[in-house]
């Protein structure tokens, strides 16, 4: 049976799509998994301290939200498995972790001091895929439900290769994200070569064809605060790229406002298209956390 995007019955296999969906203005392609945009979110790369790629998370006003494909065994049960130890490993860490009952099983819900993080799990074709939604105690029962409905349209890409239980399916940066990563990278190998030398900011960025970082109040051109509605292209081509001790929330963008999709006059082009993915699902709740 052919499913369809908007739905909300994922997550999707993407074999089980049809062939001529269009998901690349509404999904962030991640190579094994396809991952769909929050209206009004951001998109954030984590870096490690050697400045590689390690996550890529969804900032919303409530939180932020990340998905992740590991290969599973033919038989189901993997993420049943993975709740018991996960809820050992948080409470040996000094989390205070328990279990709800979710719409694909078990979730397993951690508190720290000053977070609250949410683990959900679903299993598909040799594949398992889980979403982690992190954010302030105040935020948890809002983010709750965008988590959900983001797993729910996102779609896995598992591919034929062989790769053991449990281990992370392969993830690749769309163009436009991966050109953002590649401008940062070489911002992060500059800012280092700023400290090791203690060098004035406008010499060392003369010398080595830099611009030198702005200072603390000093405006960042080009930098716009505003949100529109937009889709994953847009997105990608304004994604925060920042360091794995930096804080990722809703505290980077204090004034992002939820704007539905549905609400705006389609384009020329995309009325064009035959079969594009609505994103109807969060548009949905979008429409009903509004009514309240």
């Amino acid at each position: 049976m052919t499913e369809e995007i908007g739905s909300g019955r994922g997550p999707y296999d993407i074999e089980d799509l049809a062939e001529d969906v269009d998901l690349s203005n509404s999904h962030l392609d991640l190579g094994s998994v396809l991952v769909p945009v929050v209206e009004g979110g951001q998109v954030t790369v984590e870096m490690t301290a050697d400045h590689q790629p390690q996550a890529v998370h969804l900032v919303t006003p409530h939180g932020r939200i990340s998905v992740a494909a590991f290969a599973a065994p033919r038989s189901p049960g993997l993420w049943r498995e993975v709740v018991g130890e996960l809820v050992d490993t948080l409470r040996t860490d000094g989390a205070e972790a328990s279990t709800e009952d979710g719409h694909w099983g078990r979730e397993v819900v951690a508190v720290v001091p000053g977070g609250v993080h949410r683990f959900i799990g679903a299993e598909g074709p040799r594949w398992m895929v889980r979403c982690v939604a992190s954010g302030p105690p105040e935020s948890a029962d809002d983010l709750a439900p965008v988590a959900r409905a983001v797993l729910s349209e996102s779609v896995v890409r598992r591919g034929s290769d062989p790769h053991p239980p449990r281990d992370p399916l392969p993830v690749s940066l769309p163009p436009v994200l991966a050109e953002q990563v590649f401008a940062a990278q070489q911002q992060m190998q500059a800012d280092g070569v700023m400290e090791q030398f203690a060098a004035a900011p406008e010499e060392l960025a003369e010398q080595s064809g830099t611009t030198p970082a702005p200072t603390a109040g000093e405006a960042v051109p080009g930098d716009d605060t505003e949100v529109a509605p937009e889709g994953a292209i847009a997105q990608s081509a304004r994604a925060h790229v920042i360091g794995e001790d930096d804080p990722v929330g809703t505290d980077m963008h204090p004034d992002i406002e939820v704007t539905d999709a549905a609400e705006q006059e389609p384009s020329e082009a995309e009325a064009d298209r035959s079969r594009r993915s609505s994103g109807s699902a969060l548009q949905r709740l979008r429409r009903r956390q509004g009514k309240k």
